[in-house]
C-alpha cells in the first residue's frame, strides 16, 4: 500500500484481487456533475441517454456517458492514468493499452439498490460524486449496525484467514478500480429524498496482460 496522500493510488488487497483508491480532481468530479445536472433539465437528452435497461440496477437512473465528455472532460485521461498506475504497482507491468468500452452514471435514490452483479470488458471501477447527508438507520441499527447505501465488494467464500466481502462507505471524489469479474452490490438507504451519484466505466487493457492463461 502507498501512503495517505489523497493525490497518490493505495492499492488494496482485502482478498485475491487487488483493488485501488484513488482520488479524483475536484474539477472534474464538478464537470461530471454539471454534465449530468444538464441532462436531467433535458428530458429528450435524458430519454436518448438512459442505459437502464443494460445495466443491473433497480434505480431511478442510469445516465450513458457521451464520448465527447468523456474525452473533454478529463475523465478519460484520469481511468488510463490511474488503471495504469494500478497494474504497475499491482503486477509490475507497463499496459499499453486502455480501451474505454462506456462508462455511465447511476442516480440513486432511497429504497433503491444495485444487486450483485459484475462487469464486461476487463476493468470496472466505481467512483462517487454525490453522496446523502446521511444513509438513514438500521431496523436493529444499535445490535448490528448497518449497510445502508454502500457497495460491497464480494470474493470467494469465506474461511480461515480469507475474507470474502469488503464494504466501502462512498465518499464524494474518491474512485475505486477493481477487475470485471469482481462482483458487487449496492445496499438501499432509507434517509431522505437525496441523491446518491456514482460514476462507473469497462475497459480493455492488453490481452497479454489480462489473460494470465496466454502463457
Amino acid at each position: 500500500m502507498t501512503n495517505d496522500k489523497d493525490d497518490v493510488i493505495k492499492v488494496i488487497r482485502p482478498f485475491g484481487p487487488s483493488i485501488a483508491r484513488i482520488k479524483m480532481p475536484d474539477m472534474l468530479v464538478d464537470n461530471l456533475n454539471n454534465y449530468i445536472d444538464e441532462i436531467i433539465t433535458d428530458k429528450n437528452k435524458s430519454k436518448v441517454l438512459d442505459h437502464g435497461h443494460k445495466l443491473a440496477g433497480n434505480v431511478s437512473q442510469e445516465l450513458k456517458l457521451e464520448n465527447d465528455f468523456v474525452t473533454s472532460s478529463g475523465f478519460h485521461k484520469f481511468l488510463g492514468s490511474s488503471v495504469t498506475k494500478w497494474i504497475k504497482l499491482s503486477e509490475n507491468k507497463d499496459i499499453k493499452e486502455f480501451k474505454l468500452i462506456r462508462s455511465w452514471v447511476v442516480r440513486q435514490f432511497q429504497n433503491e439498490y444495485n444487486p450483485v452483479h459484475w462487469h464486461g470488458g476487463h476493468i470496472s471501477g466505481v467512483g462517487y460524486l454525490k453522496v446523502p447527508s446521511t444513509y438513514g438507520k438500521g431496523f436493529q441499527e444499535k445490535e448490528k449496525g448497518h449497510n445502508n447505501g454502500q457497495i460491497d465488494l464480494i470474493h470467494g467464500s469465506r474461511q480461515f484467514l480469507s475474507a470474502s466481502d469488503f464494504l466501502i462507505t462512498p465518499e464524494v471524489g474518491y474512485f475505486y478500480l477493481f477487475p470485471h469479474y469482481l462482483m458487487h452490490t449496492v445496499y438501499p438507504f432509507n434517509s431522505t429524498n437525496e441523491e446518491r451519484r456514482s460514476v462507473s466505466f469497462n475497459a480493455y487493457i492488453d490481452e497479454k496482460i489480462f489473460n494470465v492463461f496466454a502463457n
